[in-house]
C-alpha cells in the first residue's frame, strides 16, 4: 500500500485517489508518505491535511511534525488558523476531520505566517493608471514595477499574552469558582491596566464584566481607581444591568471616588437614548448631589484657579504649598481634568506634584496628564510623557488609548496616531482590529492620503500574527483608490480575492470614488455596469458616490441622467442622495433647480429630506428673495415633524417682509397650534430693531387674542414707542 502511495504522490492529478485510499487505510506510514509527497511537490498547502485527518492527537502530533519538518526544518506552534485549498474525500467521517482539523489549527496558522510575504510591504506601489476593471474575472498579471522591491520576510508570531488570555478565559466560560480559580492561577495579581483591558473587551458583556470587577476588587493586592469605576459604570448602563449599575455607583461614592463630568454625560446619552427617563432623572439627582456634598470641590476649583490665572513660577508654587494640599489620585486627577484645556500649566502641576513628599506618580495619574495632552498645541509634551511613563514601567491603558486615538485621528494628527497605534501594539494591551480599522478610515479620509502610514498601521498589525480581514483590505484599498492609485487598487483586490473575499459594493464603490476623483466619470459608469454583469448589483451607496462625484465636479446634468437610471434599475433614493444633488445644485447657483427637485422628489419618491438640506436651501432661497418658495419648504419641514427655522425667515421678514409675509409666516408654524409666545417676540422685536414699528402693530392686529393681551408684548410694544418718541424727541 504505501509503495502505491509513494508513486501516486509523484502525480498531482492522483491526489483524490490518495485520499479516498487514506479514508480506507489509516496507518502511520501512508501518512507520512502521503505529507512528504505533497511537500516534495510543493503543495505545503494540502500538506497541512494531512495532520488534520489522523485519529488522535499523538498521530497529529507525531506524523504532521514528521512531515512539516520535512518542509521547515521543525514543527512550528501558532494561534490562527486558515481554510485549506483541498478538502477530505467524502468518504471521510466529517465529524472526526473537524475534530482534527481543530488539533492542528497552530501549526496550520504557523505555516500559513511563514509561507506568505508581508503584505503590508507591498502595499505602497508606483502607478497610478488603469482603463478598465473586471473584478469578477481573473486580474491580469501585473508588471514587476508595480511592486516595490520590499524583501520577502518571516512574519513576527504573536503569541498570547496574559491580558488577552484572561479575556478569552472569561469570554469562553460561565462565571463560577471554578472560573474564579482559573483566573487567581492564570494570573494571581491584577495591574490597573490589565483590569481596565479586560473591562474594555466585556464590555459587550455587562453581567460578567460586573462578576469580573466584583472580584478583582475583593482581590488585596488591587486598588480600583476611579477610571476603572469610570469604565465599569459605562459598561454597566443597560437596561439589563440597572441593579449592578446603581451598586456599582453608589460603591464609588463610599469609597471616595468622583464621577467626572464626562461619564456622566456618555451615561446621560445611552439613557436618552434607551428611553430610560427615570434612570435620567436618578442620575442627574445623584451627580448634582455628589458635586454639593464633595468638600474636595472647593478645594480642587482653588488650586484651577491658582494654576489658570497666571504663568507658572515661584508665584503659583508658593500659592500652591499655601494650600497644604492633602494629594491623592482622586485630586490630581480631578485637577487636570479641570486644566484640560491649558494643557502646558496642567504639565506643570502634574511636575509639582511629582516633587512633592509622600506622593509617586502612578499608572492612574500617568494616564490622565496623557489624556489631557494629546492636543495639537502640546503634542511634544505629551510624547515627553509617555516617554517619563515608559522609563518608570507604566502603560497606557487600553481606555485611554482608544480615547487619545479618537482625539488625534478628529485633528487629524494621523502621524500621532499612527505611531501611537504602533505603541500599544508592541504593548501587553494591544488594541482591537476594529481600532485598526477606524485608524485606517481616517488616514483615508484624507484628500491625499498617505500611503505610508496606511503601510505602517498594516504591517505592524500583520508583526503580531494577525490575518488581514475583509475590513482591512477594505482600508488598504481606500486609500488607494483615494490617492489615486488605482493600478494598485486592483492589485490589493486580486490579493483579497485570493484570500477569499470577493469584490463587493464597498470594493467597488470605493473604486468608482477613485475614478470620480480623477474626474474619469465615464469608467466610473462602467465599473457600475461591470458590478451588474457579475451579480453584485450597485447599491444606493455606490449610486449616491457616483453622482456625488459628477456634482462635485460641477457635471451636475450627468448627475441627474445617473441619478435616472439609477431609478430605471429600480433603486430607490434616500435622504443622502438628496441631499448630494441639492448641493451639486447650490454649487451651481441653481438655487429653484434645487426647490423644484426637493419639492418633486420628496413627493414621487416619498423621501423626507434631511434637516440640514431643507435648513440651506430655505436661507439660500430667501437670499434670493424666494419667499413663497422657502414657506412651502417650511409647510413641508412641518408635516414632517421637524422644527421650523425661524431664524432665515424672521430676519428675512424684518428687513424686507411685508405684514402679510409675516402673517403667512406666523400661519405656516400653525399646522397644530399656535407658535409659541418666543416665536412672535422674536418677530416683533426684529422689527423694532429695523426701525418698522408700524408695520409692527398692523402684524399685531393679525395675532390670535392670547397673543395681543399677554403681558410681555405689551410691554414689548410699550417699551418700543417710548424708545421711538424718544428718539423723535
Amino acid at each position: 500500500m504505501s509503495s502505491k502511495l509513494f508513486h501516486a504522490c509523484h502525480q498531482i492529478s492522483l491526489y483524490p485517489l490518495v485520499f479516498s485510499l487514506l479514508s480506507l487505510f489509516r496507518t502511520h506510514s501512508t501518512w507520512t508518505i502521503l505529507i512528504q509527497g505533497h511537500c516534495v511537490a510543493n503543495e505545503v498547502d494540502n500538506a497541512l491535511l494531512g495532520p488534520c485527518s489522523l485519529r488522535t492527537n499523538s498521530e497529529a502530533q507525531t506524523h504532521g511534525g514528521l512531515s512539516l519538518k520535512s518542509c521547515y526544518g521543525e514543527p512550528v506552534v501558532g494561534i490562527h488558523t486558515r481554510k485549506p485549498i483541498l478538502k477530505p474525500s467524502l468518504n471521510t467521517d466529517t465529524n472526526h476531520y473537524v475534530a482534527a482539523m481543530s488539533r492542528v489549527k497552530a501549526i496550520a496558522t504557523s505555516l500559513w505566517l511563514l509561507h506568505s510575504s508581508s503584505l503590508a510591504t507591498r502595499v505602497l506601489l508606483t502607478r497610478n493608471q488603469v482603463t478598465h476593471f473586471f473584478l469578477h474575472t481573473p486580474l491580469p498579471l501585473f508588471h514587476p514595477s508595480h511592486h516595490l522591491p520590499f524583501p520577502i520576510t518571516h512574519q513576527k508570531l504573536y503569541f498570547s499574552s496574559i491580558p488577552s488570555s484572561t479575556v478569552d478565559l472569561l469570554l469562553t466560560n460561565d462565571w463560577s469558582q471554578g472560573l474564579e480559580t482559573q483566573l487567581e492561577n492564570c494570573c494571581p495579581s491584577m495591574t490597573h491596566e490589565t483590569v481596565l483591558y479586560v473591562l474594555k473587551r466585556l464590555d459587550k458583556n455587562p453581567e460578567k464584566a460586573s462578576c469580573f470587577f466584583n472580584w478583582v476588587c475583593e482581590k488585596e493586592c488591587f486598588r480600583a481607581s476611579s477610571s476603572v469605576f469610570s469604565l465599569i459604570v459605562r459598561v454597566l448602563a443597560t437596561k439589563d444591568t440597572m441593579k449592578q449599575f446603581w451598586i456599582t455607583l453608589r460603591l464609588m461614592k463610599e469609597k471616595g471616588f468622583y464621577l467626572d463630568e464626562e461619564t456622566y454625560k456618555t451615561i446621560s446619552m445611552i439613557f436618552k437614548k434607551a428611553k430610560m427617563n427615570s434612570d435620567f432623572v436618578a442620575l442627574t439627582h445623584f451627580y448634582n448631589r455628589m458635586l454639593e456634598e464633595n468638600a474636595m470641590q472647593s478645594v480642587v476649583t482653588k488650586v484651577v484657579g491658582i494654576v489658570s490665572g497666571s504663568e507658572w513660577g515661584d508665584e503659583v508654587m508658593d500659592e500652591l504649598a499655601k494650600l497644604k494640599i492633602q494629594l491623592s489620585d482622586n485630586f490630581v486627577i480631578r485637577v487636570l481634568k479641570e486644566l484640560r484645556h491649558h494643557p502646558s500649566k496642567a504639565y506643570n502641576f502634574f511636575h509639582w506634584v511629582g516633587k512633592q513628599s509622600r506622593y509617586e506618580h502612578n499608572t492612574v495619574t500617568y494616564n490622565a496628564i496623557a489624556r489631557v495632552l494629546a492636543r495639537t498645541d502640546s503634542i511634544e509634551e505629551f510624547w515627553s510623557a509617555i516617554e517619563e511613563m515608559k522609563s518608570v514601567g507604566h502603560e497606557l491603558d487600553i481606555d485611554t488609548y482608544i480615547k487619545i486615538s479618537r482625539q488625534l485621528q478628529k485633528c487629524k494628527m494621523l502621524e500621532d496616531a499612527v505611531k501611537l497605534y504602533e505603541l500599544m501594539m508592541d504593548g501587553s494591551y494591544k488594541p482591537s482590529i476594529y481600532d485598526c480599522i477606524h485608524l485606517l478610515k481616517s488616514i483615508s479620509s484624507n484628500d491625499k492620503p498617505d500611503l505610508d502610514l496606511v503601510s505602517r498601521v498594516v504591517q505592524k498589525f500583520e508583526s503580531t500574527g494577525h490575518t488581514l480581514s475583509k475590513a482591512i483590505y477594505d482600508g488598504i484599498h481606500r486609500s488607494l483608490t483615494s490617492a489615486g492609485k488605482l493600478d494598485e487598487a486592483q492589485d490589493i483586490v486580486k490579493k483579497m480575492r485570493n484570500a477569499g473575499y470577493e469584490p463587493d459594493n464597498i470594493t467597488y464603490s470605493q473604486i468608482v470614488f477613485g475614478l470620480c476623483k480623477m474626474k474619469r466619470f465615464e469608467e466610473a459608469c462602467e465599473v457600475l455596469e461591470e458590478m451588474e454583469s457579475c451579480g453584485c448589483i450597485p447599491d444606493i451607496k455606490t449610486w449616491t458616490i457616483l453622482i456625488q462625484g459628477h456634482c462635485v465636479a460641477n457635471e451636475v446634468d450627468n448627475a441627474l441622467l445617473c441619478f435616472a437610471k439609477m431609478i430605471e434599475k429600480g433603486c430607490d433614493a434616500d435622504a443622502d442622495l438628496l441631499d448630494v444633488l441639492v448641493h451639486g445644485f447650490l454649487r451651481q447657483n441653481r438655487i429653484e433647480g434645487a426647490y423644484k427637485l426637493v419639492v418633486e422628489i420628496s413627493s414621487k419618491c416619498r423621501i423626507s429630506p434631511w434637516q440640514a438640506t431643507y435648513k440651506k436651501l430655505i436661507e439660500m432661497l430667501l437670499r434670493v428673495m424666494k419667499f413663497e418658495e422657502a414657506l412651502e419648504l417650511l409647510r413641508l419641514m412641518k408635516c414632517q415633524n421637524y422644527p421650523p427655522q425661524h431664524e432665515p425667515f424672521v430676519s428675512y421678514i424684518s428687513k424686507f417682509g411685508s405684514v402679510e409675509d409675516a402673517a403667512q409666516f406666523l400661519k405656516a408654524l400653525s399646522v397644530k397650534s399656535y407658535p409659541s409666545l418666543a416665536v412672535y417676540v422674536h418677530v416683533f422685536e426684529s422689527l423694532f430693531r429695523e426701525g418698522r414699528l408700524s408695520e409692527a402693530k398692523d402684524l399685531l392686529y393679525k395675532c390670535p387674542h392670547h397673543i395681543r393681551k399677554h403681558g410681555k408684548i405689551s410691554e414689548l410694544f410699550g417699551s418700543s414707542e417710548s424708545n421711538s418718541q424718544t428718539a423723535a424727541g
